[in-house]
């Protein structure tokens, strides 16, 4: 992950939304918005803190013991909070996760956190649809991988056109998955029907 040479200080963090708070036109000095620059840059700290870690970690504690398990692990609505990279701008929705174990699975925890830990980045919805996939393959080497993400975007909805209630769809298939006809079907109806 591409990262900058230089990180900037919370003071520079909080003078930059000041910059932004008299750029909008008001005043960063009156009473109510005081704290407002240290409180945003608190929060992004939180918002952006995939870059903090690699998501990839969380998946490297797996289990072997599967009783024979072979069939598809689907962890259906996730949670997703990211932030568009072109306007800055938070998409909401939900991720969808499967995954064809061929030999160990991992805790379910682990599935969310990894879309967590991708989505706390600046992001397009489709690069975050493939990280996801692509950790999910790299680390655990199963038959097949399965990722959809449902959204609705900030940068669509609440300026340019202005089209509330336009959702995106993404979807990122891998292995068996994707190749297996009857196994792309089986995760769509998971994902689709819970």
């Amino acid at each position: 992950m591409p990262q900058s040479k230089h990180r900037p200080t919370q003071e520079q963090a909080e003078a930059a939304v000041r910059t932004l708070i008299e750029w909008a036109g008001d005043d960063p000095h009156r009473e109510g918005l005081l704290d407002t620059p240290a409180r945003v840059a608190r929060s992004y700290k939180e918002l952006f803190s995939g870059y903090e870690t690699d998501p990839r970690e969380y998946l490297e504690r797996t289990f072997d013991e599967v009783g024979g398990y072979d069939e598809l692990v689907v962890l259906r609505d996730i949670r997703v909070v990211s932030f568009c990279e072109h306007h800055m701008l938070p998409f909401l929705g939900k991720a969808h996760v499967g995954y064809l174990p061929s030999n160990r699975v991992v805790g379910i925890s682990k599935l969310a956190r990894v879309v967590h830990g991708f989505a706390r980045r600046l992001q397009i919805q489709e690069k975050l649809t493939a990280e996801i996939a692509g950790a999910i393959q790299d680390i655990l080497h199963p038959k097949g991988v399965g990722v959809v993400i449902v959204s609705e975007h900030s940068c669509m909805t609440m300026r340019g056109v202005n089209t509330p209630g336009s959702r995106l769809t993404t979807s990122h298939l891998l292995g068996e998955v994707r190749d297996d006809p009857r196994t792309r079907q089986e995760f769509l109806e998971f994902v689709r029907n819970g």
